[in-house]
């Protein structure tokens, strides 16, 4: 790519879920760490819809560890509750910022929100990328332009 893709054209995707009795502790509220298990079912299918999940990923040559991640809780969800999970690519360049968000799907009110950070690690040498892999950006590109 030379030039970078306008935001408004990066990819997204929205899945729903309804949590099971196991993600709930005894007051029926879910328990903080299966909010990182929502955004991974998001984040899965945005790159499913680029094309790049990780299986394409690691026969391409890369993983894509998580270094970073953020989570910022506003209100509890709850066993049986219906949920909307968002994940949008943030950034593309040098890392794969993806921000999240979680919304009761009822009430479209917003439970939780995040991001996470992950970057490029080549398979045969264990090294970090400075820079997204030309065949991460080439997918990105090809969604963007069928998009137009």
């Amino acid at each position: 790519m030379n030039e970078a893709l306008p935001v408004a054209s990066l990819p997204g995707s929205e899945v729903t879920l309804t949590v099971p009795f196991f993600d709930a502790d005894m007051l029926g509220i879910v328990w903080h760490g299966h909010y990182v298990k929502y955004f991974e079912v998001a984040r899965c299918a945005l790159l499913d819809r680029i094309g790049y999940d990780y299986l394409t990923m690691k026969a391409t040559g890369y993983v894509w560890p998580v270094v970073d991640l953020q989570i910022r809780y506003l209100a509890p969800a709850r066993f049986g509750q219906t949920l909307k999970v968002s994940a949008v690519l943030k950034e593309y360049e040098y890392r794969m910022k993806i921000g999240y968000e979680i919304r009761a799907a009822e009430t479209g009110d917003r439970l939780a929100r995040g991001t996470t950070v992950q970057v490029a690690v080549s398979v045969d040498d264990g090294e970090m990328c400075f820079g997204s892999p030309r065949v991460f950006l080439d997918k990105l590109e090809t969604f963007v332009a069928a998009q137009e």
